[in-house]
């Protein structure tokens, strides 16, 4: 960019930024403008607004409820919740005591590396301590302290005392710059429909209901939705949130990709053979 082009860019962008917004939704507004008027990009624009978001959301908003959380029990020896954690594929597990049902610590599977050595293995001794935290928490002052104690994982209590959820860096920053990928997302040149190793299926929301109706021989109705994801929303009955599970029309279906905007993407089992809906 030659340095009168610079210039110019620098004298548009102090020209919005001298008219001080009174209050946020101006700023919002002021923002808008500066992209409709390309001073900076969509995801640019999406970021700066989910920073100033943040400081608007509380934990409660975001976490993953007790009833969804992947929990080891302490009581259990490694060859019984090792499957669990490979079938999950998470990096970090609460830890449970089964007489109290108290979250006493956190586990990462790398740790388990030390049983696979051979070496005297204690899950106990492995126990990371656990961060609680309440559920009115904002996620600016969360993702601070996550920094801060470099800490990726927190337990989310409610006003008693009682564990109601949990929370990671991921999902803070996710409300930030959007649903971050990981190794069960899809490729953009991949196809919307892939069967896995174990006879499960991956399959992407935007999956058009034809689509799938001709891949899996089902009968779904296009008339109301027009993907697949449409109609797994309105079968929660709320937008899902990762590792969320329902049994639909023949198939089990697991959550495997969705941000508090959008889902992504599903993995799905067959059950029983799909009805007409």
């Amino acid at each position: 960019m030659s340095e009168s082009k610079k210039s110019k860019l620098i004298e548009r962008l102090s020209h919005f930024l001298l008219r001080e917004p009174e209050d946020r939704e101006q700023l919002f507004e002021l923002l808008k403008s500066s992209y409709e008027k390309n001073l900076m990009d969509a995801d640019s624009l999406s970021m700066i607004e989910g920073v100033l978001q943040v400081s608007d959301i509380q934990v409660r908003d975001i976490m993953i409820p007790r009833s969804q959380m992947d929990m080891i029990d302490i009581s259990h020896p490694p060859e019984k919740f090792i499957p669990f954690i490979i079938q999950t594929a998470h990096s970090r597990f609460p830890v449970i005591e089964d007489d109290k049902n108290d979250v006493i610590g956190i586990l990462l599977a790398k740790d388990l590396l030390k049983y696979y050595a051979g070496d005297d293995f204690e899950i106990r001794d492995m126990l990371r301590p656990a961060v609680f935290i309440p559920e009115s928490k904002r996620l600016n002052v969360l993702l601070k302290e996550f920094r801060g104690s470099r800490n990726h994982i927190a337990i989310v209590v409610d006003e008693y005392g009682g564990v109601s959820g949990m929370v990671t860096i991921e999902d803070v920053l996710e409300q930030i710059v959007g649903e971050i990928e990981d190794e069960f997302d899809f490729d953009e040149t991949e196809d919307n429909i892939i069967q896995d190793t174990d006879g499960r299926y991956r399959v992407k929301a935007s999956t058009e209901i034809e689509d799938f109706n001709e891949y899996f021989k089902s009968k779904f109705s296009n008339e109301e939705f027009s993907t697949i994801g449409g109609l797994i929303i309105h079968a929660f009955g709320h937008l899902p949130k990762r590792d969320e599970k329902i049994t639909f029309q023949g198939f089990k279906i697991t959550i495997l990709r969705a941000d508090s905007r959008k889902l992504y993407s599903v993995l799905l089992e067959i059950d029983t053979p799909a009805k007409t809906v």
